[in-house]
């Protein structure tokens, strides 16, 4: 059996057969690279011990995830490579065995609502907020987005989140079926648990048998994807367009786009 991961910002826990993934970085839980080997090595780890069917992946405090720190990142001697090596990390999320369901409080940005878009399943609030902001940064999306999002919600409302950075809240999130379930606000960790435990609770050969078929070549997609997303983000990195977007988020300020 395989041992799990001991990483300070990542706290696991058990409720029965299922595992409790907690992020602590509040209150934006921004992600890097350690952060998600952490999560993918405890996925692993868990998969392989014989008594955990489900997981939950949640965060402590106002946000899920806010993706990248940029106020770091474009510090970053080599972004692009540390990027790459991130989604080399990141696809292992999707190869996982376990059914995975995100509790999503706050927002989930960016990178961390492609993080989301790795579960099998979302628990959100009225208070939920979901947004792929890369067109207002000025860069392309990443962490797989170009093919979670579709698969989930379809092609149409994905082009709207991710070329326009249409922000939507937890009731629209459930319409487009980005959210599974919609609980109080901050209840969303407790409605998690719950539709996991009753992921656990079912057949685990046939869970796993059935999640294979659905899921079919998602993930070797999703690693396609990658490839193409780092290469189109090392690329509009260098446009002035990114650097003023990335300033202006920075800044709180609307960005001005010249196009190049």
């Amino acid at each position: 059996m395989t041992a799990l991961p001991i990483f300070d910002e990542l706290r696991i826990d058990h409720d029965g057969q299922v595992a409790i993934l907690e992020i602590a970085r509040p209150p934006a839980n921004y992600f890097d690279r350690p952060l998600i080997t952490a999560i993918a090595d405890a996925l692993d780890a868990l998969a392989e011990d014989g008594t955990t069917r489900a997981a939950v992946l949640a965060s402590e405090g106002k946000h899920f995830c806010a993706g990248a720190n940029f106020g770091v990142t474009a510090q970053g001697v080599d972004r692009a490579a540390e990027s790459r090596r991130l989604y080399a990390e990141g696809a292992r999320l999707f190869k996982s065995p376990l059914p995975v369901v995100a509790a999503v409080q706050g927002s989930a940005v960016g990178g961390g609502l492609g993080l989301a878009c790795a579960a099998d399943f979302r628990v959100a609030s009225t208070h939920s907020r979901f947004l792929a902001n890369f067109s207002t940064l000025g860069f392309h999306q990443g962490f797989g987005l170009s093919v979670s999002l579709p698969r989930i919600i379809g092609a149409q409302a994905a082009a709207l989140m991710l070329v326009g950075s249409e922000r939507i809240d937890g009731g629209r999130a459930l319409e487009l079926g980005l959210a599974d379930r919609l609980t109080e606000p901050g209840k969303e960790r407790d409605g998690a648990i719950a539709l996991a435990q009753e992921l656990a609770a079912r057949a685990p050969l046939a869970v796993h048998s059935i999640r294979e078929t659905l899921r079919g070549d998602f993930a070797d997609r999703v690693v396609e994807a990658l490839d193409r997303e780092a290469s189109e983000q090392a690329r509009l990195w260098q446009s002035a367009d990114s650097r003023e977007g990335i300033a202006a988020s920075l800044e709180r300020r609307a960005p001005i786009f010249t196009g190049r």
